[in-house]
């Protein structure tokens, strides 16, 4: 597992944390990250995986909110997407950052995280991002539908 390198492929057009194609997970500590990641890999994920401390999260992606909260014409939910990640990197979660594959399935991916202390989990898709291990605990996967206003006119 690298560690994560924050670059424009992974926010949106207005500079927000946004990797599509990839799942965030946040875990309480560095060992429940490298052990979900040996998971992974024992259970046939294709993805790369890449490796985000508490410092790294709130001074990397955190800072990607910048000016976000202005008002905007379409203001989706990624912004307080990154603001759940800074709860929680505020409170000492580490992150993995991961590369979904075209092989790979979501439910394989959360059966193998889970166990491993994944607290939360986003799945970055076009315009959508998945809430793929929600809290409270109990309640199924949830999607957040982003940046999709009609223009008028």
């Amino acid at each position: 597992m690298k560690n994560l390198v924050l670059d424009s492929s992974m926010t949106n057009m207005g500079g927000v944390f946004y990797p599509t194609g990839h799942v965030f997970a946040l875990f309480p500590d560095e060992d429940c990250v490298r052990q979900a990641a040996t998971a992974l890999q024992a259970a046939g994920h294709h993805g790369e995986t890449a490796y985000a401390s508490p410092d790294v999260i709130l001074q990397d992606i955190v800072r990607t909110l910048g000016t976000a909260d202005a008002p905007l014409p379409s203001v989706g939910a990624e912004g307080d997407m990154v603001r759940r990640i800074a709860d929680l990197a505020g409170q000492g979660h580490h992150g993995m950052l991961i590369t979904m594959a075209d092989k790979d399935n979501t439910d394989t991916l959360v059966e193998a995280i889970a166990p491993e202390g994944a607290v939360t989990a986003f799945y970055y898709r076009t315009f959508i991002i998945e809430d793929l291990i929600s809290q409270p605990a109990g309640e199924g996967p949830q999607s957040v539908v982003v940046g999709t206003h009609a223009a008028e006119g």
